[in-house]
């Protein structure tokens, strides 16, 4: 007999608390949910990257990786998981930040179960077939262009080549927070997921590159410039 009962949903649920992870699974697995649990935000991260996921929960003040930077990082990936954070800190400026990072809900603690169940069921609608993602293509300039999906660009000179899937990260990250400075930390912590920082000309040997492919002089960049002792920045009118 064929089942047309609809596919078991999988969460992750990321939170350092083994107590509270342990109680909020089991209400999960209740509700005929997969849970895949993250006792910090490095694992959390390379979880999500690895299993298809309908939706996750993050709790925000977790070692190694934050759940903020886990959701940004997924972000600039071209994720659209939908994220629901979890925070002892429920002022309002939280949760902008929380959005700002690309989250979708935000539930302070304490909290009722019934409540989490609630706002999980819904953004496991959110993810279903009618949220399926298109093709992102970004453009800038007179001929530049980004195909996020077919890791290609335009360059400004008109030709066309193939970027590596960590290029296209960080143009995406830089690109999402157009004319503000971005700081090399957060760039390594989003883009390369270190806990420990390597040498920061890591990122300047891939600036270089996006000035060779998008500037009409690389030497004086207007899209692609850096702040020094900050971070970098990308420019547009």
């Amino acid at each position: 007999m064929h089942d047309s009962s609809p596919p078991q949903p999988r969460i992750l649920l990321a939170e350092d608390d083994l107590t509270l992870r342990r109680t909020v699974k089991l209400n999960f697995e209740r509700e005929g949910w997969f849970v895949i649990e993250a006792e910090n935000g490095k694992e959390a991260l390379q979880l999500a990257k690895e299993n298809h996921i309908d939706a996750a929960v993050l709790d925000v003040m977790m070692p190694k990786m934050d759940g903020l930077e886990v959701c940004q990082a997924l972000r600039v990936e071209g994720s659209d998981l939908p994220v629901l954070f979890l925070t002892a800190k429920n002022e309002g400026t939280d949760r902008v930040e929380g959005l700002k990072a690309g989250g979708d809900d935000y539930l302070g603690k304490p909290f009722h179960l019934e409540e989490l169940l609630l706002r999980v069921k819904r953004l496991v609608r959110l993810n279903g077939p009618a949220s399926e993602s298109v093709a992102s293509v970004y453009r800038f300039g007179t001929e530049c262009s980004i195909d996020f999906d077919a890791y290609q660009i335009t360059t400004r000179d008109g030709e066309i080549k193939r970027i590596t899937k960590r290029e296209a990260s960080l143009l995406r990250l830089l690109i999402s927070r157009a004319n503000q400075v971005v700081s090399r930390e957060e760039i390594l912590k989003i883009v390369w997921g270190y806990s420990a920082l390597p040498k920061t000309r890591t990122i300047d040997n891939f600036i270089v590159a996006f000035r060779k492919y998008f500037e009409s002089n690389p030497k004086k960049p207007e899209h692609f410039t850096s702040v020094r002792g900050v971070g970098y920045r990308f420019l547009v009118d």
